[in-house]
């Protein structure tokens, strides 16, 4: 059979399609080029039953080997559906990879700018998110559906703060709530859809990163609707989770670029409101803030700025007001890996114990973040309990779900197990390198 012509998937819509999983919108396309329901059956090894399902009613494909299999019976590389897990790609090279991830980060930029001041400052096109269309929706939507999409959007993220991930599960809650938004209500709801979109937009991206995935649409996505209809909480939520996400991927100055938008957006500066007035809106703000600074404080450490890294730190702590277990918890962890990369072992300890006392057993994936900090602190201290706590913090992280984790806390305890003397230690290093890699 002869193989599909690349062309077909290159425009922007076939490719936010593919980017999103959503293989409804792929299949769509293809008719409108032409290609029958049998023929896509054919290259897929689907039934035309199960291809007319998927477009006509916006089933979802989950499933990781269906996945790869449509993308080899397309032709197309399976990184654009996400499901390459390091792989390398078909036809591309390094440099074509990076370009095509700078545009992604440049339209993140610019759509954040759009949603805090009102300009992109031409700072390139914003991503655009493709969805499944078809489902069944309700006639006329009030508040407890607005209710109903924030319940769900907080048990999948206490979901993801235990096993990490949890990417296919936001997806399918995003397919199913976004249609939503074009259900008759009441201005009033709609604002307040449009704002747990947002948050389900971003926790969403969050989840996909998680996994190795590109979750960039998503963000992109939950800045636009927060943007649109005026939402400071979303606005800086998303502008924080996205950078987050790139702060410690080898790109810290495009991370502090979407906190220093965060800020701006949760200054209220689109709209004129003072930053007092913004929080005394919105009880989550004060928390959102620290955690831009902290992240702030990532970015500047990695940047080798370590006043200004001191400096954000302070903010952070000094800004904080939660009381809750989760977010102390993860904001003293944070401390710590910034305290950690400026060389400050006496201080990082400091910080990482304070995180692992305020840690519940429901986040396991922070727990096991702040044991893998804490042992790279004992090794790069050569304090003997280091290899006892790395052996255990290196057993626990098999169990996620997060391939981040592994890359940013298990890489550099490698590293630091590989610079210490001994047989014992070189071979924690080689087991801690293997599961990083896995």
């Amino acid at each position: 059979m002869d193989s599909l012509d690349r062309a077909l998937f290159e425009g922007d819509e076939m490719r936010a399609a593919l980017t999103a999983r959503d293989i409804g919108t792929v299949y769509r396309h293809l008719r409108r080029l032409g290609i029958s329901q049998r023929h896509i059956a054919q290259r897929t090894g689907q039934s035309q039953s199960e291809v007319s399902e998927i477009m006509g009613r916006g089933r979802q494909v989950s499933n990781v080997w269906v996945l790869e299999r449509i993308a080899d019976g397309l032709g197309i590389p399976r990184a654009w559906l996400g499901v390459s897990y390091g792989e390398e790609q078909p036809e591309e090279s390094p440099a074509e990879e990076e370009v095509d991830e700078a545009v992604k980060r440049r339209a993140l930029i610019a759509t954040a700018t759009t949603a805090a001041v009102g300009q992109a400052l031409g700072l390139g096109k914003p991503l655009t998110l493709a969805l499944p269309t078809g489902q069944p929706l309700p006639s006329r939507l009030g508040i407890s559906d607005v209710h109903a999409v924030r319940a769900v959007t907080k048990q999948l993220r206490g979901v993801a703060r235990y096993y990490g991930g949890q990417a296919g599960m936001f997806r399918g809650a995003v397919a199913t709530y976004t249609p939503w938004l074009g259900v008759p209500a009441t201005e009033e709801v709609t604002a307040a859809l449009a704002a747990a979109l947002a948050e389900l937009y971003t926790e969403a991206g969050w989840a996909c990163n998680d996994e190795g995935l590109d979750g960039s649409a998503f963000f992109t996505r939950a800045l636009s609707l927060a943007g649109e209809f005026e939402d400071t909480y979303g606005v800086t939520n998303a502008a924080w989770s996205s950078g987050f996400t790139l702060v410690r991927s080898g790109h810290p100055n495009d991370a502090l670029k979407l906190f220093q938008l965060g800020h701006l957006g949760l200054s209220g500066f689109r709209l004129g409101r003072s930053t007092a007035a913004s929080r005394a809106e919105d009880p989550r703000l004060p928390t959102l803030a620290a955690c831009l600074n902290f992240h702030s404080a990532t970015a500047w450490a990695l940047m080798k700025a370590p006043e200004e890294a001191t400096w954000c730190l302070a903010e952070a702590h000094e800004g904080r007001e939660s009381r809750d277990a989760f977010a102390c918890a993860a904001g003293d962890s944070w401390t710590a890996a910034v305290h950690l990369d400026l060389g400050r072992l006496e201080a990082a300890e400091r910080s990482v114990t304070s995180a692992l006392r305020s840690y519940g057993e429901n986040h396991r994936r922070g727990r096991t973040q702040a044991e893998l900090l804490r042992a790279e602190v004992h090794v790069r201290a050569g304090e003997p309990q280091g290899l006892t706590l790395a052996h255990h913090a290196i057993e626990a992280v098999r169990t996620l779900r997060s391939t981040r984790v592994r890359r940013e806390r298990l890489v550099p305890l490698a590293a630091a197990l590989a610079a210490r003397p001994g047989t014992d230690t070189r071979e924690l290093a080689r087991k801690a390198r293997q599961i990083a890699t896995h």
